[in-house]
């Protein structure tokens, strides 16, 4: 795993750092206990380890009861310390980033007039919003993700579809770094546009997206 590949993607940096410190805690793991870790689906985690194979960063050999072992081999350790490196760099700056966008959201918000809101989508961006609306007197009414429902999450029950939500809210914000189009036009069509906000960082993806 080279370079600039995790720049881009550090969702799939985290996960590979994730699978390497969990191997190397306990190479006996299961895969589904570090799907469980990593908050991943199960065959998500056999891509990430055969990838991890073919490049050299890990061994597997057989255990007891039909299991695997996993090993770090040197060139597993000396990427996990590179990908920690890189990793906080990159989460230091994005929490930077969020912060002042989710700063200007929220006063965006106030200006409207909108102090009962609604996170859509469950993820590092939703924490740092959270943060932010406690700065601004707002408050957090609703989290949907259709991925977590049923989840704790800032203190609400995260629930499916912006239809479960039984309180009423102001507007709703987008926090899903994932699946951002399809919940910003959810978010949309329910609510109408003017009551949809989105941070500047998630808002130019899209634009991305859209131009390619």
């Amino acid at each position: 795993m080279r370079g600039t590949s995790e720049r881009e993607r550090p969702e799939d940096a985290r996960i590979v750092l994730g699978l390497l410190e969990s191997i190397e805690r306990d190479g006996r793991s299961s895969q589904r206990r570090m799907a469980s870790e990593l908050g991943i689906a199960l065959g998500l985690v056999n891509a990430y380890i055969k990838r991890c194979v073919k490049k050299g960063l890990m061994k597997v050999a057989d255990a007891p009861a039909r299991r695997y072992a996993y090993y770090l081999t040197p060139q597993g350790f000396s990427e996990k310390s590179r990908l920690t490196v890189e990793y906080l760099s990159y989460s230091f700056s994005f929490f930077r980033e969020a912060k002042s966008d989710c700063a200007l959201v929220f006063e965006a918000a106030r200006a409207r007039g909108y102090t009962r809101i609604a996170l859509a989508g469950v993820s590092d961006l939703a924490e740092v919003a959270a943060i932010c609306a406690l700065e601004s007197k707002a408050q957090i009414v609703a989290v949907v993700d259709a991925k977590r429902a049923q989840e704790l999450f800032v203190g609400r029950q995260v629930v499916a579809t912006f239809d479960c939500i039984e309180l009423p809210i102001d507007g709703v914000i987008v926090t899903d770094v994932e699946n951002t189009s399809n919940v910003f036009d959810a978010a949309v069509a329910h609510y109408g546009v003017d009551c949809v906000m989105i941070p500047a960082l998630l808002a130019r993806q899209l634009r991305k997206r859209k131009e390619t």
